[in-house]
């Protein structure tokens, strides 16, 4: 199993220890849903005797990150989406790089980031339905709240649609308060 990056290839070994379908530790999952990672595993951990790997498994899989595989360049995170989620994350990261000449994009926790005088500014996340969109601070979210009634907001990301148009002024305005943020 270590050799398959597929997140899901845990699954049978999961039914087979623990004795439900992964029906049940879905379910299981969206009921932890609003608790941090190590809650999480945690959880699976003392209360269904899961292992590291599998409890793993299952709460990065729950999370979004379906495969262990690792991408090093924004063209092989992209590669598994089809061409409107390539063309909105490429309009995205372009709206905010072609005011801030100076940002990085680079590869963290396998997800393009924009990234200036090493500091993260801003995410985005490729969903099977919607894409999300994070920007990077303590209180750039919450200060953008009130332009932000058309999409839904998360703790830490924005739901945006895969074919969506970017604002291109609200992602150059989330990109300046970060940076003003980090000073």
């Amino acid at each position: 199993m270590a050799t398959n990056p597929d997140r899901s290839s845990y699954f049978p070994a999961i039914e087979k220890k623990h004795g439900q379908p992964m029906s049940y530790w879905f379910d299981e999952m969206e009921q932890i849903a609003d608790r941090k990672y190590p809650e999480q595993i945690a959880y699976l951990r003392e209360n269904h005797g899961f292992s590291q790997a599998h409890a793993n498994a299952l709460v990065l899989y729950s999370r979004g990150s379906t495969s262990a595989h690792r991408v090093h360049t924004l063209d092989q995170y992209l590669e598994p989406c089809d061409d409107t989620k390539r063309a909105t994350v490429r309009a995205i990261f372009a709206a905010i790089t072609s005011k801030y000449p100076a940002m990085e994009l680079v590869i963290a926790w396998n997800q393009p980031m924009l990234k200036l005088d090493g500091q993260y500014v801003f995410g985005v996340s490729v969903q099977t339905n919607h894409i999300l969109i994070a920007p990077w601070g303590k209180d750039v979210l919450e200060q953008f709240r009130p332009r932000l009634t058309d999409y839904k907001v998360n703790k830490k990301t924005i739901q945006v649609p895969v074919d969506w148009k970017p604002d291109t002024k609200l992602l150059r305005d989330m990109a300046a308060a970060r940076i003003a943020e980090i000073g």
